[in-house]
């Protein structure tokens, strides 16, 4: 099957058990004006991460890339009454697109953005106490994903699940030579040899291309 293929079937689900939601396509449509790259995840993806958070209770969020905000919408409407949301952006004018997107669908009250490199404030939030985390997301840049596994891991507690986007990367992930399919690579080995997790990878193919996503449940 072609890309147009994947995507056509995308466009399905989406019209079938997803619908139009002017807050989520509002955000979209702000992160193309601001000239932001068009690499947020597909509505069915979206949803997917919103359905993991809801099955699992989760309370307290932990995204690592928040880009505009797209995917921090979606998990963040699966938060109960109290819940809170911790998302980490490198760039100032994503962070500032990303907070107008959440206000405008109501959120923001229930999200902190914490601008700068992951890798800086993940320490910081761990000197905080600010976790345990029971969900992270994990959409930032690929090279590092091993390094943002591991503090995820750190931030959770038994039960937590950690969610990797990114990890197949048009198969480069067996034999690329660029950053991104090192990183993937680097993360597959880094859980492969975790023992304090269970978890497994899935391939994914749609409006997005072909990728995949790393599923780690931190184990009892």
């Amino acid at each position: 099957m072609s890309s147009q293929a994947w995507s056509a079937v995308d466009a399905y689900i989406a019209d079938r058990l997803i619908g139009a939601d002017a807050h989520l396509d509002s955000a979209l449509s702000a992160n193309a004006a601001a000239g932001l790259p068009a690499i947020d995840v597909s509505p069915p993806q979206g949803k997917l991460l919103h359905l993991l958070a809801r099955s699992i209770g989760a309370k307290r969020i932990l995204e690592v890339g928040v880009l505009g905000g797209y995917s921090t919408i979606w998990l963040a409407r699966a938060l109960p009454d109290g819940g809170r949301l911790v998302t980490l952006e490198l760039e100032q004018k994503h962070a500032d697109v990303a907070a107008a997107n959440l206000a405008d669908a109501g959120l923001s009250d229930r999200v902190e953005i914490r601008v700068g490199p992951a890798l800086d404030t993940l320490p910081k939030l761990a000197a905080e106490a600010a976790g345990p985390f029971d969900l992270a997301f994990i959409d930032a840049d690929k090279s590092n994903n091993a390094n943002y596994f591991a503090w995820a891991l750190t931030l959770s507690r038994p039960g937590s699940l950690i969610i990797v986007d990114n990890v197949v990367r048009d198969g480069s992930v067996l034999a690329g030579t660029d950053a991104n399919a090192a990183g993937a690579r680097a993360l597959f080995d880094t859980i492969a040899t975790e023992p304090r997790v269970t978890a497994t990878a899935i391939q994914t193919v749609g409006s997005k291309g072909w990728d995949g996503f790393a599923i780690a449940l931190v184990n009892g």
